[in-house]
């Protein structure tokens, strides 16, 4: 395993898409921009030891794996979870697996116990691909989202809920507008929730809201253009403890984490905001493991 330095060591990259691109409708890989995703990603989906060193050698120790499902917008089926698991147990201490239960499950609730017992790290909840908002169960309509929601409350697993737009044909943005999340922390209040992507681009006040209101909500910023951050957050560092740094690779636009991961670095910020983004807010939402 190549050599990484000391401060690279425990870098947490928090929003990571190794994916089971086979299940990929073509126009959604097309919507990707370039041609679909970088070709090398296609061995590290057979291959996750080269994943693994590819972290190396971007300056990263750990990578949460971002899986959900998602079959009439984006072509994942529910192979999504086994798949991620597999893949993750390869080293599960610098592989977290997120992966996801549609609330129309037979049994929502068993269904996320029985993935946390097979070692799942965290729920992926994508309302512009999964086709409901975030609190669909406060009006009825989708039940068994509030026994997601509970049992990862119950367990202690952070719940990841994409907001902002998405390019992909089908998404419905309207449903990724943050303020939806806002029943899910108060009916909720001892589960996790991060905001993937925070919101962007027309929502990024509303998620700094959240933040700022529940201390359990956590923001990524991932997919944005890390010389955007300011623009978007202006006041970043005032929920700087709840931040989290995750690149969306190999999403659209975002071609290396560790491009992202250097001009994360330069921004204007603290030695210590940097730090509590890149190495200690991410132990706190993905604890290590007894191995780990």
């Amino acid at each position: 395993m190549l050599l990484r330095s000391a401060a690279d060591v425990g870098i947490t990259d928090c929003h990571v898409h190794i994916n089971p691109l086979w299940e990929m409708r073509p126009e959604i890989r097309s919507a990707m921009g370039r041609g679909g995703p970088p070709p090398e990603v296609e061995r590290y989906l057979r291959e996750p030891r080269a994943f693994l060193e590819y972290l190396d050698r971007v300056g990263v120790e750990r990578a949460v794996l971002v899986n959900y499902v998602s079959p009439e917008v984006v072509g994942y089926s529910e192979a999504t979870n086994p798949f991620v698991l597999e893949y993750c147990a390869t080293d599960p201490v610098r592989l977290i697996a997120v992966g996801s239960v549609l609330p129309t499950h037979a049994d929502p609730a068993a269904e996320v116990k029985r993935l946390h017992a097979a070692g799942l790290r965290g729920i992926k909840v994508h309302p512009p691909h999964q086709l409901f908002a975030p609190n669909a169960y406060v009006d009825g309509t989708l039940p068994g989202l509030r026994g997601i929601y509970a049992t990862c409350e119950q367990l202690g697993l952070p719940v990841i809920v994409h907001t902002g737009t998405s390019v992909f044909p089908g998404a419905r943005n309207r449903l990724a507008e943050p303020m939806l999340v806002e029943d899910v922390a108060i009916d909720f209040p001892r589960l996790t929730l991060v905001l993937a992507h925070g919101g962007r681009p027309f929502w990024t006040e509303q998620a700094m809201f959240l933040a700022r209101r529940f201390p359990r909500v956590f923001l990524d910023v991932s997919s944005v253009p890390p010389a955007r951050i300011p623009r978007y957050f202006p006041e970043l560092e005032r929920v700087a403890e709840q931040v989290l740094f995750g690149s969306d690779w190999p999403g659209p636009g975002v071609r290396d984490i560790g491009e992202n991961l250097r001009a994360f670095r330069e921004l204007p910020y603290s030695g210590r905001v940097i730090e509590q983004i890149l190495t200690e807010n991410p132990e706190r939402v993905f604890p290590r493991s007894k191995a780990g």
